[in-house]
């Protein structure tokens, strides 16, 4: 059974940083498409930054238009890991952080939730002064 585990959320004050990490059971992440998701209280959930596999050890990345700049996908294979470095948090940033993976390598619409078939917990990250 594929389980998805995100870890290193927490409580930090505007304009610091964090990095959220993502790792999987009985599932190779650096085969498929992978994809950071949040969700705030009382909103939906929303696309914050992708990696698709488009060749052998190569990857194409995209980030949503509020985070560019500021977050970082990454792909870490050895440790089968994918992590999201987030600089110059604010307070908008606050949510649940969830990791999804697909089981494709590249997927179209890699905004899409639909497009993902095991999804993390969650992990809460609070940005706050």
């Amino acid at each position: 059974q594929v389980q998805l585990l995100e870890s290193g959320g927490g409580l930090v004050q505007p304009g610091e940083s964090l990095t959220l990490s993502c790792t999987a059971s009985a599932y190779t992440l650096s085969n498929v498409a992978m994809a950071w998701f949040r969700q705030a209280p009382g909103k939906d959930r929303e696309f914050v930054a992708a990696s698709r596999r488009i060749g052998s050890n190569v990857y194409n990345t995209a980030n949503a238009e509020s985070v560019k700049g500021r977050f970082t996908i990454s792909r870490h294979n050895a440790k089968n890991l994918v992590s999201l470095e987030m600089n110059s948090l604010t307070p908008e940033d606050t949510a649940v952080y969830y990791c999804a993976a697909s089981r494709r390598s590249n997927i179209e619409d890699y905004r899409d939730r639909g497009e993902y078939d095991y999804w993390g917990q969650g992990t809460q990250v609070t940005v706050s002064s």
